[in-house]
């Protein structure tokens, strides 16, 4: 009986110190800034929800999912903005979804390959980022590339490219 009880102390033991080490991040939603720029537009996304568990010395172990809701796109200018949830397709695709496939160390940065899903069309993308861990906070910066044709987003004044650039204030959660 002793047995089965310290085993299960160990398993329990070592469940919570591997839950502990790559603990899960929560962002500060209100705080994050995920913008955008491209030819002739830039602007930004309101409403990022993320799933991030991440360990500076351990990345390989590292998961993030992340959604950002298209409906909050903004730019500045009414009509850009309109154009810019029309090309998304704002009211069929209200989300656009990053699903981390591995994460690596890269330079004095990170390495985060995934799937990206934008207007029901998935695709690999990555993205680069750096982490500021201030013990139990920290800051998420990286900057990708999407180009919007893969992704079946054509219309006219479109650019051939986008940059989104992303700070994500976390805490521990």
């Amino acid at each position: 009986m002793k047995k089965i009880i310290f085993s299960a102390l160990i398993i329990a033991f070592t469940a919570f110190s591997a839950f502990a080490i790559f603990g899960n991040w929560k962002v500060k939603g209100d705080e994050a800034q995920v913008t955008f720029e491209g030819h002739r537009v830039s602007g930004s996304f309101g409403g990022l929800k993320a799933d991030i568990t991440f360990d500076k010395d351990h990345p390989e172990q590292a998961k993030i999912s992340a959604t950002i809701d298209v409906t909050t796109a903004a730019t500045g200018f009414f009509i850009k903005t309109s154009h810019v949830k029309s090309a998304l397709g704002a009211d069929d695709y209200p989300t656009i979804k990053f699903e981390s496939t591995s994460v690596s160390k890269s330079g004095t940065g990170y390495t985060a390959n995934g799937k990206l899903t934008m207007k029901g069309k998935t695709n690999p993308e990555t993205i680069h980022f750096t982490f500021e861990d201030k013990g139990g906070e920290g800051v998420f910066k990286g900057d990708f590339k999407v180009l919007p044709p893969k992704y079946g987003i054509d219309r006219s004044g479109t650019p051939p490219e986008v940059t989104i650039h992303l700070t994500v204030p976390v805490s521990k959660g």
